[in-house]
């Protein structure tokens, strides 16, 4: 389904990618599920759950060390997965640069911990920005408490978007800046290779978090100028308990272990250790084998009907909805970040008059549409947003002008509910 280069972009075929998705014929208060919460977990395809079915019924063994015929064929596929992951982001040496982790926080988390103790001094910068989510500002917030390092923040303007204009002085001696690529709440697609170029230039490695880009949009980890990307399978239609680290293969030969025990060594003896080889001095113990399988097949099924067509029916959605609930609900309906569409993805965190948005969502349940209340694990943003809250619609690539139509309607059942 690729597009011609230079051409237009072939539509992607909703009607024929919702039949692939079993949930979505399951009825939720006996309306049809209108599913708007993918950027906290999206659905599975039939062709995941059947290829970790298969793996299960007939190959089922621990990876690495077995001899026998089973073991050695689940040793191929878990290693053929990560293979397909690492091209699906145009790692340059995919077998040796993709580091299977539990979700892209534990991903943050090692780069914390085996970058940062490492080679992070008291007195040394680490720049964040004002919109990052938890799991990319916890780790940096306890590495400072331990290290005595010193964090910087990138402000965002009024519609959400990075304040770049004293970048070089905000780098200027920093060792990593470490940025959200897709704002999980404000949806703003931050221009990381233009921030990656001036952090490089000021000596700074820089750590990207994809949990909201990688399943949305094409990804070249060396256009973006990253060293380090994170992401996590549960949010590109794989299951959850895995997640990616991306690094460049120099970085983690550098970094120390992030955990301790079976498989992420070559050596033991009573006085020492000696870590085994990229990748598997990071994946400790038995790791999690089906749900590899499973991305596997996720990132096959994306690469089929092509990244360009995602990014571009998401970006249509996206607009089809700013446009018609802004027209339906003016202003007492505010969607935070940007209000371009080809700058932001399919995220629309909203706040509806004066209820609140756990109330909004119970609300929007009842019409079987399922959105997600709450601060999203970014409070400092809910704070520079000056809300309590937001309830939080999320498209992906099942999600149709039909479901931003649903939402519209729901939201006015709101109204009468809460008159």
């Amino acid at each position: 389904m690729a597009g011609v280069i230079g051409g237009p972009i072939e539509a992607l075929d909703v009607e024929r990618v919702k039949k692939d998705f079993p949930i979505l014929d399951c009825p939720t208060h006996g309306r049809r599920l209108v599913f708007l919460d993918s950027a906290s977990s999206a659905q599975r395809p039939r062709a995941v759950l059947e290829a970790m079915d298969h793996y299960y019924e007939t190959t089922h063994a621990n990876v690495h060390r077995g001899v026998y015929a089973i073991a050695e064929e689940a040793t191929r596929l878990y290693e053929e997965a990560r293979v397909k992951v690492g091209r699906f982001i145009g790692a340059p040496s995919p077998s040796r640069e993709i580091v299977f982790t539990k979700n892209a926080t534990e991903a943050i988390n090692l780069v914390a911990h085996g970058w940062g103790r490492r080679f992070l001094q008291p007195g040394d910068v680490v720049v964040l920005s004002e919109m990052e989510h938890h799991a990319n500002l916890v780790p940096w917030l306890m590495l400072a408490e331990e290290r005595d390092i010193e964090l910087r923040y990138l402000p965002i303007t009024d519609d959400g978007q990075l304040v770049l204009d004293n970048l070089e002085q905000l780098v200027e001696g920093a060792r990593l800046v470490s940025l959200t690529l897709v704002s999980n709440v404000l949806g703003t697609i931050n221009p990381l290779p233009y921030i990656a170029g001036v952090a490089h230039a000021a000596g700074a490695v820089v750590l990207a978090d994809g949990a909201q880009f990688v399943p949305h949009l094409p990804t070249d980890v060396s256009s973006l100028g990253c060293d380090f990307l994170a992401f996590t399978g549960h949010k590109m239609l794989g299951p959850t308990g895995i997640g990616v680290l991306w690094a460049r293969s120099d970085l983690l030969e550098a970094m120390a272990p992030f955990l301790g025990g079976g498989s992420m060594i070559s050596d033991v003896r009573l006085d020492g250790f000696l870590p085994n080889e990229v990748p598997w001095k990071f994946e400790a113990g038995t790791p999690p084998i089906a749900e590899a399988v499973g991305l596997g097949a996720a990132v096959d099924y994306l690469g089929g009907l092509g990244m360009d067509q995602v990014r571009a029916h998401e970006r249509d959605l996206t607009a089809y909805a700013l446009g018609s609930l802004g027209d339906r609900y003016g202003d007492d309906l505010t969607i935070h970040g940007p209000a371009d569409p080809a700058a932001r993805g399919g995220v629309l965190s909203m706040v509806y008059k004066n209820v609140h948005a756990h109330d909004l969502a119970q609300v929007l349940d009842q019409a079987a549409v399922c959105v997600r209340p709450g601060h999203h694990c970014a409070k400092p943003l809910m704070r520079r947003l000056r809300v309590p809250a937001t309830a939080r619609a999320s498209f992906y690539l099942y999600n149709d002008a039909a479901d931003v139509d649903a939402l519209a309607n729901a939201l006015a059942d709101a109204d009468v509910f809460f008159a």
